[in-house]
């Protein structure tokens, strides 16, 4: 059972996602928000695996609430969901902590896509955003291998990250094991010095 929280100000759509979300057999919906204000203390009374977050919501704003729920709580996901479609906002939610950046138009059925998709090891967004990213990702990908140092397969594997795709879709798309993967991965990591894909993401947008 995959186990969301939603923090959404606008309460028909909050009602709407958590009818949603508790309408399919995987899916729970174990909190829904209209802020920020608590986030911590009930997050702690019913731990999600991902949040699906706004970012304009009042006093305190989505991207602040990534920082804060990945400074206090281990192991959840989050999921922007907003109308915001432009460069500065995206950016600031990736480099923040979220895995995934969804636009507020997306059908229901994509949504519940997304959501398990993130919670099998991918990066959901919307295709705008994605393209956004990878044509960001293209104008410092000369200066990445500079400062990095990383292989060309090092770098196809962050490339592959930055579109979103699961560790699974990785080994498929390259013809290689999930296992060489992680390695991979796990060598991307040592050379961005960070310790998450959503970091490693972020690390690379900022050089």
């Amino acid at each position: 059972m995959i186990k969301i929280a939603i923090v959404e100000d606008n309460n028909t759509l909050r009602n709407s996602l958590t009818h949603l979300f508790n309408s399919k057999e995987d899916l729970e919906c174990v909190a829904s928000l209209p802020d920020l204000m608590n986030v911590v203390s009930e997050f702690k009374k019913a731990p999600p695996d991902i949040v699906l977050m706004d970012i304009g919501l009042p006093n305190i704003s989505g991207i602040e609430g990534v920082t804060t729920v990945k400074e206090n709580l281990e192991n959840i996901e989050i999921l922007m969901f907003t109308v915001f479609e432009d460069d500065e906002n995206i950016f600031a939610a990736l480099k923040a902590g979220a895995s995934g950046y969804l636009l507020k138009k997306t059908p229901p059925e994509e949504i519940i896509e997304a959501i398990r998709s993130l919670y099998y090891g991918g990066s959901p967004m919307s295709a705008t955003i994605a393209r956004k990213v990878i044509l960001s990702f293209q104008d410092i990908q000369s200066n990445q291998k500079e400062n990095f140092q990383l292989t060309t397969r090092e770098n196809e594997l962050l490339h592959s990250l930055v579109e979103g795709l699961s560790y699974k879709k990785i080994a498929e798309k390259y013809f290689i094991s999930i296992s060489t993967v992680r390695t991979h991965i796990r060598h991307i990591y040592e050379k961005l010095h960070v310790n998450s894909k959503a970091q490693a993401v972020a690390r690379a947008l900022r050089k």
